[in-house]
């Protein structure tokens, strides 16, 4: 399992690494463009935005399997260690259960219904776009998988 999130850490990080690089690139002819030829591309500004979204569900997914993500540990720190235990055990079990139902579910269905739907200025399926939704949930949910096994290896 520690092999199979290796593997999805590094795809995860050179994707997120990559939509960094053309949001840049992007970005700056849409700066370029509007400032010296005073006529903003619409594509280039569509594009960034949709691939913004991306960046932000893929690299939280990211940061979700590294639990460098914000919690509040000052109650669970105050905890003996079985009722530590069972507050991160909970909190990964509430977090797959969102990601499930929320983001897997819900993103699929939202993605399906969109497929229909095209953007005016790319001319491809908003569902594309929505796509993000149900993968990012995916990852979430082996990373919350994986990060109740290495807690239940680790302190039971």
């Amino acid at each position: 399992m520690d092999t199979i999130k290796n593997i999805l850490d590094k795809i995860i990080e050179v994707f997120c690494i990559g939509i960094m690089g053309i949001m840049t690139l992007l970005v700056s002819w849409q700066v370029f463009t509007r400032y010296f030829f005073n006529k903003p591309s619409a594509i280039t500004e569509q594009l960034s935005q949709y691939l913004f979204v991306w960046l932000v569900l893929y690299g939280a997914a990211y940061v979700f399997g590294k639990r460098d993500h914000m919690k509040i540990t000052f109650i669970r720190d105050k905890m003996e260690n079985k009722i530590g235990l069972f507050f991160d055990l909970t909190q990964e079990i509430v977090i797959a259960l969102f990601a499930l139902s929320v983001m897997i579910y819900g993103g699929f269905l939202s993605t399906i219904r969109q497929m229909v739907q095209l953007d005016a200025a790319l001319q491809i399926p908003i569902g594309v776009v929505y796509s993000a939704i149900p993968i990012s949930g995916i990852c979430i949910v082996f990373y919350s998988i994986h990060n109740i096994t290495n807690i239940y290896k680790n302190k039971v």
